[in-house]
């Protein structure tokens, strides 16, 4: 196995000083190649790093400046710092430079949601579940940015499809909850909010969700 190979498994291991030591050796050696930069940012990235990450990953530019998975690094450290709207700038420019991964649309996506443009996000999370089709957390924030649209029929298809794929989904259980509410089937909304509750006891919003239909229902029953 390769350095760099075997420093990317160290990372899944996360046995991160024995993956630096690797990425370090690999610049030392090949000065002018973006992809060992690259790497360590994102070795920077999984050890809360950013500030050292970004340099690393805008080190890699100067290398190469259509280096699309430089630009996707970028955009997550933008992420995780909540400046959505460099992240957005970045995980577009990863997309233009020819990164047409999964992961790459949805966190575009998953930027807009957070900016609360879920109609501009749409797209891009459906790009991410065509991609990777298993990716039950795809599919779920692709149903919530429809919901939020108010395109109420195709959202509740998504998540009954987040719920095929994973039956304990309490989320799911929750946001089809709230669309029975919204087309006034109150006692179906009930059991859904019951669900999610009984996956997840903590869950709030289906806490309440419950608490509001029950008043209702018991109050028309009077």
């Amino acid at each position: 196995m390769d350095k760099n190979k075997q420093a990317i498994q160290y990372m899944k291991e996360q046995k991160y000083e024995q993956a630096a030591v690797l990425f370090n050796e690999l610049i030392e050696e090949n000065p002018k190649d973006p992809i060992g930069f690259i790497n360590f940012g994102n070795l920077l990235l999984h050890m809360n790093d950013d500030e050292r990450a970004e340099r690393f990953f805008k080190r890699a530019l100067e290398l190469d400046e259509n280096a699309a998975t430089a630009y996707y690094g970028l955009g997550n450290t933008y992420f995780e710092r909540s400046d959505y709207d460099q992240a957005k700038v970045h995980f577009q420019h990863a997309i233009d430079h020819g990164l047409k991964e999964a992961d790459v649309y949805y966190m575009l996506g998953y930027t807009l949601q957070k900016q609360e443009q879920d109609r501009l996000a749409i797209p891009f999370l459906l790009r991410a579940t065509e991609l990777d089709p298993d990716n039950v957390e795809f599919l779920f924030q692709y149903g919530l940015s429809l919901a939020q649209s108010e395109l109420i029929d195709q959202a509740e298809t998504i998540f009954q499809q987040v719920l095929n794929q994973d039956e304990e989904h309490s989320d799911a259980y929750y946001n089809l909850g709230v669309i029975s509410l919204f087309k006034e089937q109150a006692e179906t909304a009930l059991e859904y909010f019951n669900k999610a509750v009984d996956l997840q006891p903590d869950h709030l919003l289906a806490q309440n969700g419950k608490k509001q239909v029950e008043i209702a229902l018991n109050g028309s029953n009077e």
